[in-house]
């Protein structure tokens, strides 16, 4: 009876578990250039295909970006915003294009 008691009085035992506090993670732009040699047409299947842009919001950012010299495609966490710059820069080298992307801290 007595091991039962110790049992119980083990299991009774309340367990304080603390939960970790998740920050969020930073967030990057990935960024256009300017050049001017790639198609204005080329920019905007890239901003619809990789950044997945209706038609007419890939539009206003390929003129963005036209006009002002650089413009944001989306803002993502660094491993997303890496692997979209890659994209960009080989389906550009693919193309014979020169366009540049990069990334930079929001």
């Amino acid at each position: 009876m007595s091991d039962r008691r110790e049992l119980n009085r083990e299991d009774d035992i309340a367990v304080q578990e603390s939960k970790p506090k998740l920050e969020k993670p930073r967030l990057y732009k990935v960024l256009l250039l300017n050049d001017d040699y790639t198609p204005m047409e080329f920019v905007v299947i890239l901003l619809e295909r990789f950044f997945a842009k209706q038609r007419e919001q890939a539009v206003q950012i390929m003129l963005h970006v036209h006009q002002k010299g650089v413009g944001v495609c989306g803002v993502y966490p660094r491993d997303i915003a890496e692997t979209k710059v890659n994209q960009v820069l080989d389906f550009a080298r693919d193309h014979q294009h020169p366009l540049q992307c990069t990334m930079e801290p929001d």
